[in-house]
């Protein structure tokens, strides 16, 4: 089993910043990939930036050159930079991480909350 815990979700105005983590512990030597997924009321979970344990990146067309992923790997943790938020970005941030022959691991989420 693998446990990840997320942090840093807020309420910012328009065109703020905020930087989330999550730290998994547990069983991780397997996991290779983590990254972020968020929900906003009444849509879809959805991608938003992913990370290997070697640093290849993938991200939403949506966060393009306003959000940064990066991961600590001495550290366990994942963090997710977001710049120029817009009232859009509200969701629910969920904490993903799996690897080879692993099922999907997801934290218990942190709101990120944009006001314009």
């Amino acid at each position: 089993q693998v446990q990840l815990v997320e942090s840093g979700g807020d309420l910012v105005q328009a065109g703020g910043s905020l930087r989330l983590s999550c730290s998994a512990s547990g069983s991780i030597s397997r996991i290779h990939t983590m990254g972020w997924y968020r929900q906003a009321p009444g849509k879809q979970r959805d991608l938003v930036a992913t990370i290997t344990n070697s640093g290849s990146t993938v991200y939403a067309d949506s966060v393009k050159g306003r959000f940064t992923i990066s991961r600590d790997n001495a550290k366990n943790t994942v963090y997710l930079q977001m710049n120029s938020l817009k009232p859009e970005d509200t969701a629910v941030y969920y904490c993903n991480a799996y690897g080879t022959w692993t099922p999907d691991y997801w934290g218990q989420g942190t709101q990120v909350t944009v006001s314009s």
